[in-house]
């Protein structure tokens, strides 16, 4: 079994690795620093926060569902590495016009007319760059490692993520206008200059020509997908549990600020151990499974997972405390009361099971699946999660549109969870199938 440690001083692994940890940093930076700016500069009213906030997600999202399928297509049947670079160079261009309409709406300068407009399309073109750098990054891997490093590989690309995106929200909250325009920018330049060290990645099978059509392509896609046993369970695995978490997205700072009563400081503690607690199970179950690719501890990890959320909304449920100053609860005010560290530690623990469900079945969409099939695996994924994630999301705002209450909302989440466990166990199932499959082909 390779540990992480390991496998980061292997530059088949590292320059990839800090290259996808920076653009998720800097994708999130650049959100959050442009919507907080709007919200809270611009117009400063709770109609506009959800307007904005809303558009931007579909904004981002959009491009995953147009071009999933092309960005596939496109990194099985070229070198990766090069398109890599094409990538990382656009995104200075990209960068560049999002702090271009930044500083023109910080300094008064045609901001409905032309700032807001630039920064918005800044954030089309970054998940249009993201859509196509997202089959990459984990599809690269099984070319540039050893199969027994692939699920290592894959648990710290997971967690990289995860580490880079909180750290690009609490950027945006912490810099100014300014600061968060060099930022975006020199992060771009940064990530630009580390990929040029990614080792090669050439395609793996014949050159053939692209679909440019997305919904012809989709749709050939979908079929892909669905046509092999392990990936179409893998898929469907991945995004159950991606609409789970589309829908504690959704309900996460409204509960810890309506029913929690606790201000926007206490709600980002709260998101670092939901962030940390994904990183410490996509690092951990390397480690269990010593390096196999398994969905074995699969079914386990999410009903863990929902037996925690059950604990959590009780928790909720318990909380009704209010904060001696009429207002919200601060941060030394809320780990002073006695249930704050329970809570913490409870979101930290589901979290952790979720890492620990999704990370091997990731492994599984670039291992069982020809090298040269890697690409449109990963993309047929990202597909279909996002939209699993777009049902998820819009089932939890229908439930708030009918007055449902944000902790019995969490409940809903159980459902998925059960889900889930069926469609991983279906999965395993198969896998113990393989061996002797392989055995009768040979």
């Amino acid at each position: 079994m390779t540990t992480s440690t390991q496998l980061m001083r292997k530059r088949q692994f590292l320059p990839l690795f800090l290259t996808q940890l920076l653009n998720a940093l800097n994708d999130n930076l650049y959100k959050n620093a442009m919507v907080l700016f709007i919200v809270y500069q611009l117009y400063d009213s709770p109609e506009m926060e959800t307007l904005v906030s809303g558009v931007a997600t579909a904004l981002f999202v959009l491009p995953f569902v147009l071009f999933s399928a092309t960005s596939g297509q496109l990194a099985d049947m070229r070198d990766k590495t090069r398109i890599i670079r094409w990538i990382k160079f656009a995104e200075i261009i990209i960068m560049s016009i999002g702090a271009a309409g930044l500083t023109m709406a910080a300094r008064g300068i045609a901001v409905e007319s032309v700032a807001i407009p630039l920064m918005f399309v800044a954030l089309f073109a970054m998940g249009v760059h993201s859509t196509f750098f997202g089959p990459i990054k984990y599809a690269i891997l099984p070319q540039h490692l050893e199969d027994g490093e692939v699920l290592a590989g894959t648990g710290l690309v997971e967690a990289g993520t995860y580490v880079a995106i909180l750290a690009g929200m609490i950027l945006s909250a912490v810099f100014s206008v300014t600061q968060s325009t060099v930022a975006i920018i020199a992060f771009a330049i940064l990530g630009y200059a580390v990929c040029r060290h990614v080792p090669p990645a050439p395609a793996q099978g014949e050159d053939t020509k692209v679909d440019w059509n997305p919904v012809r392509a989709s749709r050939d896609l979908i079929a892909f997908s669905f046509g092999n046993l392990e990936l179409r369970y893998s898929v469907l695995a991945i995004s159950y549990f991606w609409a789970i978490a589309a829908i504690l997205g959704t309900q996460f700072f409204p509960l810890a600020k309506n029913v929690l009563l606790a201000d926007k400081q206490v709600a980002m503690v709260l998101l670092v151990a939901f962030s940390a607690g994904i990183a410490i199970g996509s690092v951990a179950i390397n480690a269990l499974l010593k390096g196999e690719i398994s969905a074995r501890h699969s079914p386990v990890s999410v009903l863990v997972m929902a037996v925690l959320l059950v604990t959590f909304y009780l928790g909720c449920r318990m909380w009704n405390l209010t904060p001696t100053n009429g207002g919200l609860f601060g941060v030394s005010e809320f780990l002073a009361q006695p249930l704050a560290l329970v809570l913490i530690a409870n979101l930290l623990l589901i979290a952790v099971a979720g890492g620990m469900f999704v990370v091997p079945l990731y492994a599984f969409l670039t291992t069982r699946v020809d090298k040269s099939e890697a690409s449109r695996s990963v993309a047929a994924n990202n597909f279909i999660s996002c939209v699993f994630m777009a049902v998820g999301a819009g089932g939890a705002g229908v439930l708030g549109f009918f007055g449902i209450p944000l902790e019995e909302q969490l409940l809903v989440s159980l459902g998925l969870c059960v889900v889930s466990a069926t469609t991983a166990r279906k999965l395993y199932r198969i896998e113990g199938q393989r061996p002797s499959a392989e055995a009768a082909a040979a």
